[in-house]
């Protein structure tokens, strides 16, 4: 118990992780808002699920076609300063939308506009912000700060969308209005960040370079595994962007309703985040990986068939708690096995990956359940992140057997 409370004042006496912690997650707070806002008043302009792939589809075009070079960008500059700028044009756009809404004039491509700009912000964004964290404590802590990171962030992904579901109630103008100050707060956060960069000369922007994460990860059988498998996983199991319809034609819960189940996952995976917190993943990393993407295709399918909401946000709370492990596993492997010069090309692929599970997932969603109906598509989603999950087994011995996480080395 001694020893565990050590680590944790050390933990928090890390110069800038205080600050991190703050910039990063008022971010994701401010966004969570915007993407309850957003889904709904789409859905109320358009009642349409086709609508509300497009939204996702909108956000991962200019992701997939810049994150690239966003990943040369974070490996050449300063790192702070390209989150500091991303999260600037945030808060502007947030205004911009605000405004729009209050005057009565924001339409759905209005705010395709704004979510294709928001996509553009987040591919340079990301990758750079991921690199923060392992900049920032050594490797002995980093699982634990990693936990840290992920259980503040879900307590952000909670409060985001339930009080987002509740303001709109007084518009999606007064959500915007939250999030502009919420990304001008981050921005502020990062800005105070104490982040050395380290020097290094500039390389032009080659094909070589740009594509530089990728070749790295060809040579990287396990951290390739575990990126591909939230891909396909969430991708194939991920129903968020039906969660307006859910809420409002299949559960009839309302905006409120609709926060809640927002909330859902996020709600379990603080609960997981913490639990890891205090007791990490010590051994047979990789199995409870699979494990865990094995429980979040269940959960979809029971979300999936369920007609009472407390049943479909309990099943969210497990989708949620499931998948913190699998970032947990994958996030420990791509920033401590990647030397730091490569660290914003590897995440600019990471993110690439991401973005295709949850955006090009929405689209997938809602396409599917335009076609189909929402209830089957869901639960075919479900069914399919099963069977990648003893695909992926296979195809991937060594992630399957990774075990200890604090333990990976740069090469």
């Amino acid at each position: 118990m001694c020893q565990q409370t050590i680590t944790e004042t050390a933990l928090l006496r890390q110069p800038g992780l205080l600050a991190f912690l703050i910039g990063r997650n008022v971010a994701a707070f401010s966004s969570q808002v915007q993407a309850v806002a957003v889904g709904w008043q789409m859905y109320a302009l358009t009642h349409s699920a086709a609508a509300l792939g497009f939204v996702g589809l909108m956000q991962f075009l200019p992701m997939v076609a810049l994150i690239f070079p966003a990943g040369h960008v974070a490996d050449q500059f300063n790192r702070r300063r390209v989150v500091m700028t991303c999260q600037m044009i945030e808060t502007c756009s947030a205004v911009v939308m605000a405004i729009a809404s209050f005057e009565h004039v924001l339409g759905p491509w209005g705010i395709y506009a704004m979510v294709m700009l928001f996509g553009a912000c987040r591919a340079f964004e990301m990758p750079a912000q991921q690199t923060f964290l392992p900049s920032l404590v050594p490797a002995t802590l980093f699982p634990k700060a990693a936990a840290l990171s992920s259980s503040i962030f879900q307590v952000a992904s909670i409060a985001g969308p339930s009080l987002g579901g509740v303001l709109y109630g007084l518009g999606a103008g007064t959500c915007y209005a939250l999030c502009a100050a919420g990304f001008g707060t981050a921005a502020t956060a990062t800005c105070m960040m104490q982040l050395q960069f380290a020097a290094r000369a500039r390389q032009p922007m080659t094909l070589e370079s740009v594509f530089g994460g990728i070749a790295f990860l060809r040579r990287k059988a396990a951290m390739l595994g575990a990126i591909s498998l939230d891909l396909f996983a969430v991708l194939l199991g991920g129903a968020t962007a039906l969660l307006p319809l859910y809420a409002d034609a299949i559960l009839h819960a309302g905006p409120v309703g609709l926060g809640l189940l927002r909330a859902g996952p996020a709600i379990g995976a603080v609960i997981m985040a913490t639990l890891l917190t205090r007791w990490p993943l010590n051994r047979h990393a990789g199995r409870f990986m699979f494990l865990s993407v094995a429980i979040f295709g269940v959960a979809t399918i029971v979300f999936g068939l369920s007609r009472s909401i407390a049943l479909s946000v309990f099943a969210l709370m497990v989708l949620g708690a499931a998948d913190v492990v699998s970032v947990m596993v994958r996030g420990a492997l791509v920033q401590l096995g990647t030397p730091d010069e490569m660290r914003g090309r590897v995440s600019a692929v990471n993110m690439l990956f991401i973005g295709s599970s949850n955006q090009l997932g929405e689209f997938e969603s809602g396409m599917l359940a335009s076609t189909i109906g929402a209830i089957p598509a869901v639960v075919l989603g479900g069914v399919g992140t099963l069977i990648v999950t003893v695909l992926w087994m296979r195809f991937f011995p060594g992630l399957r057997d990774l075990d200890r996480l604090d333990e990976i080395k740069s090469d």
